[in-house]
C-alpha cells in the first residue's frame, strides 16, 4: 500500500494546498508518516478513523475484522481540530514547512487517554514507558485517507532508512526468498549472532537486522546502537545479513509489540520474525505465548528467541539444554556490560566482536573520561556556594575536563530573571539548571550546581536528565536551620520571619530533605575543605576521578 502519489498529482496537491489548514509534524509523527506512506503499515491507506481506532484498542482488529495490534493515528491541537470537518483536507508538513502529505479528513474526535492506556498497557500509570510516549500526544485525533507527496527528510542513517519496496527489491536482486527479521539486542552480542545464523542455516534463509530507532534529532544513543549493529552485521558469514532501520519507538507492550513488529517485518518482505521476551515484563522467556496463534493470520513464521550459552571449557556456544555436566557457563547481563565499559574493561571476545566493543566504548567511555554533574542542595546559608567554589578549584586541579560552576544566584540573574519564588517558578528554575548541567555533562564536562532545589521531584527530574548522558552525584548540605540562621549575613531569615519575604525556604516554604544523596555534609561540623574531601573521595570511589597517586 504505497501511498506516494505520482509527480503530476503531487504538483496538483502543492498548488491547491495553500488554502488548506496545516499541521506541522514532530519527529514522532514524521516516523509514523514515513512508514504509512511507504507501505510499512499495509494495509492501512491512512490514519485510522474513530471506528478502527476503537476496534483496535478493544480487540487488536480493525473494524473490518483484520488483525492490527496498534492504533495508527494523527494527533493535532484543538486549534487545528477546530478548522477541520468531514471532507476537509489537512496539509501535513515537516517542521520547516515542506508539504509531505495531504490528509483527507473523515473523523475528528477527542480520545479517552485513560481508556487507551488501559487497553494498550493494562495500566493508567503515566510512568509506564509506553504510556509516557502516548501521553506526549496532543488532545485531538484526526483520521482519513493519506496522499503522500514525499518521504520525510532524515538527517541520519539516510542509506539505511530504506522503504519496504526498496528492501523487497534488494531481496529479489540477491535471490533471498526466505528472510528472518529481528530487532537486534542492545547491545548486539555473539549469542544472538550464533542463534540467528543457526536458524538461518536450518531454514535456508538470510537475516534482516532491523533496529527500531526512536524518532527525533540525531542522538548519541541511537548512533551508537546502529553503529554497533552494523559492526555486528560485518561479523556474520558473507552475504548472510542485511541492515535497515525503522523510525519507531518500541511500544513496551509484550503481545501488541510482538504482533506489530511481525506485521511490519512481513511488509518488508520477511518470511520469519524472531519473537523476544519483553525485558520489562516477567513471564514466558520467549515472548508472550499468545503471539504464536496469530502467525498464520499475519502470514509469517514466528521463531522463539532461545540463544545458546557460552561454555568456557569448550570455548564455544551450545544450546542451553546441551550443556555438559560440570561445565562453566559464562554470561554478561546488560548492566554488567555497562559496568565493564564504565570501568574501562574490554568486553570478552566470546561476548562481542572487537568492532562491536569499539563502538560501544565510543558511547560508554570509562567513567574517568565521562562528563558528570555534582548537584548541591540545602538551605540558604548552609554553605553550598562555599563548598561548590572550592570544589571548582579542586576539579580544575584534578581533571582535564572543562569545569563549569552553575551558582543558583547567578543563574537566577542570567537564566531566569523573570521567575519568582513560588513552587512552580522554583521548579522551572531547577529544571533549567538541570538542562544546562545535562548539556555540559553530555559534552564531557563537569557541571557543579549549587541551587537550594528544595523539592524532591525537581531534583529527581534533574537526575534523570543528567544520568541519561553521564554521571550524577547529589550532595546534601545538611547544615541545620538554626545554624543557617545564625550565620545569615544578609538578614534574609530575619526578614522572612518578620513576614517581609514570601515563600522563603525553611520558614514559609518547605524544604524536602533528599533520601538518596551520594554525599551528606554538615558545615556546622565540617570545614568546607573537609566537605570537598568527602565529595572527591566519593567521585573516586564511583570512578569519575582517578585516585591521585602518592608522590
Amino acid at each position: 500500500m504505497n501511498l506516494l502519489v505520482r509527480e503530476d498529482r503531487a504538483a496538483e496537491l502543492r498548488q491547491t494546498s495553500t488554502s488548506w489548514p496545516s499541521c506541522y509534524l514532530n519527529h514522532r509523527q514524521l516516523g509514523i508518516l514515513d512508514l504509512l506512506a511507504t507501505g510499512g503499515f499495509s494495509p492501512l491507506t491512512g490514519y485510522m478513523g474513530r471506528g478502527d481506532y476503537e476496534a483496535v484498542c478493544s480487540s487488536m482488529r480493525l473494524a473490518s475484522g483484520r488483525l492490527w495490534p496498534v492504533p495508527v493515528v494523527l494527533d493535532v491541537s484543538s486549534e487545528v481540530a477546530a478548522m477541520l470537518g468531514e471532507g476537509s483536507i489537512l496539509a501535513l508538513r515537516d517542521p520547516e514547512g515542506v508539504l509531505l502529505a495531504a490528509l483527507h479528513v473523515d473523523d475528528v474526535w477527542t480520545p479517552s487517554e485513560d481508556e487507551e492506556l488501559w487497553a494498550l498497557f493494562g495500566t493508567t500509570d503515566r510512568r509506564h514507558p509506553g504510556a509516557a510516549e502516548l501521553c506526549q500526544r496532543q488532545s485531538q485525533l484526526v483520521g482519513g485517507r493519506v496522499e503522500a507527496l514525499q518521504r520525510p527528510m532524515w538527517p541520519d542513517f539516510s542509506t539505511l532508512r530504506r522503504s519496504p519496496g526498496e528492501v523487497r527489491a534488494e531481496f529479489d536482486r540477491l535471490g533471498w526468498q526466505r528472510v528472518i527479521a529481528t530487532e537486534p539486542d542492545d547491545p548486539p552480542h555473539r549469542a544472538e549472532q550464533e542463534f540467528l545464523v543457526g536458524v538461518a542455516r536450518a531454514e535456508g534463509a538470510r537475516i534482516l537486522l532491523q533496529p527500531w530507532v526512536r524518532p527525533g534529532l540525531p542522538d548519541a544513543d541511537s548512533h551508537a546502537q546502529v553503529r554497533a549493529v552494523a559492526a555486528a552485521r560485518d561479523a556474520y558469514p558473507p552475504d548472510m545479513a542485511a541492515l535497515s532501520v525503522l523510525p519507531l519507538a518500541p511500544l513496551a507492550n509484550g503481545l501488541r509489540q510482538q504482533l506489530w513488529r511481525a506485521t511490519i517485518q512481513k511488509n518488508f518482505g520477511c518470511t520469519h520474525s524472531v519473537v523476544k521476551r519483553d525485558e520489562d515484563r516477567e513471564g514466558d522467556p520467549v515472548g508472550d505465548a499468545a503471539v504464536y496463534g496469530y502467525a498464520p493470520e499475519i502470514g509469517i513464521t514466528l521463531v522463539p528467541y532461545v540463544p545458546p550459552v557460552y561454555v568456557r571449557e569448550r570455548d564455544a556456544y551450545v544450546r542451553a539444554g546441551d550443556v555438559p555436566a560440570g561445565s562453566t557457563v559464562l554470561r554478561l547481563s546488560r548492566s554488567e556490560v555497562r559496568e565493564q565499559l564504565a570501568r574501562g574493561q574490554a568486553l570478552p571476545p566470546w561476548f562481542a566482536a572487537p568492532a562491536v566493543h569499539a563502538e560501544l566504548s565510543r558511547r560508554h567511555p570509562p567513567r574517568h573520561r565521562r562528563g558528570f554533574t555534582v548537584f548541591f542542595t540545602g538551605l540558604s546559608g548552609s554553605g553550598k556556594s562555599t563548598i561548590a567554589n572550592r570544589l571548582l578549584v579542586r576539579m580544575l586541579d584534578r581533571s582535564e575536563r572543562t569545569v563549569t560552576l552553575l551558582d543558583g544566584d547567578l543563574l537566577r540573574k542570567h537564566l531566569s530573571p523573570e521567575l519568582g519564588f513560588s513552587r512552580p517558578h522554583r521548579e522551572i528554575n531547577v529544571r533549567r539548571i538541570g538542562f544546562v548541567a545535562a548539556e555540559i555533562t553530555k559534552h564531557g564536562g563537569i557541571a557543579i550546581c549549587a541551587p537550594i532545589a528544595p523539592y524532591a521531584a525537581g531534583r529527581e527530574e534533574v537526575r534523570g536528565m543528567v544520568e541519561a548522558v553521564g554521571g550524577f552525584t547529589l550532595v546534601y548540605v545538611a547544615t541545620p536551620l538554626e545554624e543557617c540562621e545564625r550565620r545569615d549575613r544578609k538578614g534574609l531569615y530575619a526578614r522572612a520571619r518578620a513576614g517581609l519575604i514570601e515563600s522563603f525556604t525553611g520558614i514559609s516554604d518547605p524544604y524536602e530533605p533528599p533520601d538518596g544523596a551520594g554525599v551528606i555534609v554538615d558545615t556546622g561540623r565540617l570545614t568546607a575543605e573537609a566537605a570537598v574531601d568527602r565529595i572527591v573521595e566519593h567521585l573516586e570511589r564511583e570512578g569519575y576521578l582517578e585516585p591521585r597517586r602518592a608522590r
